[in-house]
């Protein structure tokens, strides 16, 4: 069973983007600053098969900030459909977060699952290696071709 509180003023277990950039304006901010890679979103827009990204966050964390912002233009910008996001908001102190990523192993945020047929493919590990969405584009296609 998931949680889905609000404690504090951080969000926990199954979050939206709405109730995040509702509840944290400064994200929208982010968000909106970002400039993605335009090759990368074309990659993206061009994907015809299911994709699950599941991102594990935390609204407390700086990084959670820049990248999970970053991620919600890609997608505003992608435009597709069968891309299908889910976000799960974690507590700071770390004794506290199994109800939340129960056997997902995540241990810095964020982390972006990346699932194709309810199989990981991979992950985004707290920093991207070169953007989130050059990095999503490598582990899809890693997979696929």
């Amino acid at each position: 069973m998931m949680l889905s509180i609000y404690g504090g003023n951080d969000l926990f277990g199954p979050v939206t983007k709405d109730n995040i950039l509702e509840s944290f304006p400064e994200w929208r901010e982010v968000m909106s600053s970002y400039a993605p890679q335009e090759e990368a979103i074309e990659k993206l827009k061009a994907i015809d098969f299911a994709v699950e990204i599941e991102i594990i966050l935390g609204t407390w964390c700086p990084d959670s900030k820049e990248h999970v912002s970053a991620y919600f233009k890609i997608i505003e910008l992608a435009e597709n459909p069968l891309i299908v996001s889910s976000y799960i908001g974690i507590p700071k102190e770390k004794e506290e977060r199994e109800p939340y990523v129960q056997g997902k192993d995540i241990q810095r945020v964020p982390t972006f699952i990346v699932s194709l047929n309810d199989e990981e493919i991979g992950r985004i590990i707290e920093h991207p290696e070169k953007s989130v969405e050059e990095d999503l584009v490598d582990i899809i296609e890693s997979k696929i071709y």
